[in-house]
């Protein structure tokens, strides 16, 4: 593999960018959150012996799995819970977008799984196969039937490519990549550099996703890409979306549109891709609102977001809404039928975007739901839907869009975060995560509300 694009900008830190006294403070905080969050904590839990009966049960190793076991192991000790994960490596995904663009090397977002489950925890490496929740109990692939009092479940988001006709077996020949997958984000980076002239296409399927904002973030740094080695004459940059809008929160789909003019980039809506020819480089679309219409068009690069769907082994529960997703309640994040059982993330049935962002604050509501459920108490603290996502613009500039249920603002910072900056990009690609790593999946980072507090107070 090439190295990292030498085009990239030096990372200087964030607080010599940003350096008012909030972001003075904001550092203060997240200096006592390192402290807080040793990173010498190992998980040991796999030296225990397996039990079959655990009081918190968690379902998935990912963002919100880990992070909830974490919340958790401080609510009832560590040796009452455990969490049910197959795979051997956990990755930060966010930092895809940046790999794909050679911004980032794809090492640097992967750790053992091991490293990052809390110690203590016992770790079933297995994959959930059934969940039967009258019984309070699930099933391993293994066939391990394990109980549990309460149920988290955090088994986040199926990448369904199989769905579109070529696909996956169309990303073994070269000029496709997609940055949804460890297995293909690399492809898209080498789709990139070997570009020469003709249609860029970057697509948005007809379905749920998660970080909705990826799919045009990689056409953006592709773009400054094509500038900075001097074939933006040469490239026809397609955005061909399902979605009738480019973003939807009006603020910052404003702000977009006024880039996609000033950059000469082409959005085609309502355009829904069904088919990947892989060995001819053409890609076939479909019209939304006119099923039947359809379209060939050729590429010289073409990166594909994959339609996606809540897990398999969730749609077959008893436990989700007509869609397959969990259903739970937005506010509370319980199950709206059984009262034992949570969900967060990727897999809820949440009216919200799905992102680490998110996950983040889902996180510190559910963990004061269920501390108020072991006490027989009902739940007050009341998650908005608050999600976010850093629009990457180019090297070395974001859109830093946060929003609510609502789809209104809600911005941490006290200037316009509409507008493209330097120092929201340094946050994305170095910040954020550190905040990952070291404070949300320790249960020490429950998203920026205090922050917007403690600036708001501020300016008071």
């Amino acid at each position: 593999m090439e190295p990292a694009i030498e085009i990239r900008v030096k990372m200087t830190p964030l607080v010599a960018v940003v350096s008012s006294p909030h972001a003075r403070l904001f550092t203060c905080f997240l200096r006592l959150g390192a402290q807080q969050a040793s990173p010498l904590q190992l998980h040991t839990g796999t030296s225990l012996a397996a039990k079959n009966y655990h009081e918190v049960l968690v379902l998935g190793g990912g963002s919100g799995g880990i992070t909830m076991a974490s919340r958790m192991k401080k609510r009832v000790g560590a040796e009452n819970v455990a969490i049910v994960e197959p795979s051997e490596r956990h990755f930060y995904q966010p930092i895809w977008t940046l790999v794909g663009a050679g911004a980032k090397q794809l090492s640097s977002s992967g750790r053992p799984t091991a490293s990052v489950i809390p110690s203590g925890v016992e770790w079933i490496k297995d994959r959930v196969a059934e969940l039967n929740p009258d019984k309070n109990c699930i099933r391993t692939d293994n066939g391990k039937e394990i109980s549990y009092k309460y149920l988290i479940i955090a088994l986040g988001i199926q990448l369904d490519y199989g769905k579109i006709k070529g696909l996956p077996e169309g990303f073994s020949h070269p000029k496709i990549g997609s940055n949804y997958s460890v297995s293909t984000v690399e492809k898209t980076w080498k789709a990139l550099q070997d570009f020469k002239e003709g249609n860029a296409i970057f697509t948005f399927p007809n379905t749920p996703i998660k970080c909705a904002g990826a799919p045009q973030k990689i056409m953006y740094l592709s773009e400054d890409y094509f500038r900075k080695t001097g074939k933006r004459s040469k490239a026809n940059i397609i955005f061909n979306t399902s979605l009738g809008s480019i973003f939807g929160v009006k603020k910052y789909a404003d702000a977009l549109l006024e880039i996609i003019q000033e950059r000469n980039l082409t959005v085609n809506y309502k355009q829904n891709l069904i088919e990947v020819r892989a060995d001819k480089q053409e890609a076939v679309f479909e019209n939304v609102d006119k099923p039947g219409e359809t379209q060939v068009v050729p590429y010289e690069m073409l990166h594909v977001t994959p339609p996606m769907s809540a897990p398999d082994v969730l749609k077959k529960s008893p436990l989700v809404d007509a869609a397959g997703w969990v259903d739970v309640d937005k506010e509370t994040l319980q199950h709206k039928k059984y009262s034992n059982v949570f969900g967060i993330g990727d897999c809820t049935n949440l009216p919200t975007s799905k992102t680490a962002a998110a996950v983040a604050a889902q996180s510190g509501i559910l963990d004061r739901t269920i501390s108020l459920i072991m006490k027989n108490k009902a739940p007050m603290k009341k998650y908005d839907g608050y999600t976010s996502c850093p629009l990457v613009t180019s090297y070395n500039r974001v859109i830093l869009a946060e929003f609510n249920y609502n789809l209104q603002p809600v911005e941490t910072f006290p200037f316009d975060q509409s507008k493209e900056r330097l120092s929201m990009y340094l946050m994305k690609a170095d910040m954020m995560p550190f905040l990952y790593w070291n404070m949300m999946l320790k249960g020490y980072w429950g998203g920026p509300a205090f922050l917007r507090k403690l600036f708001h107070l501020g300016m008071s």
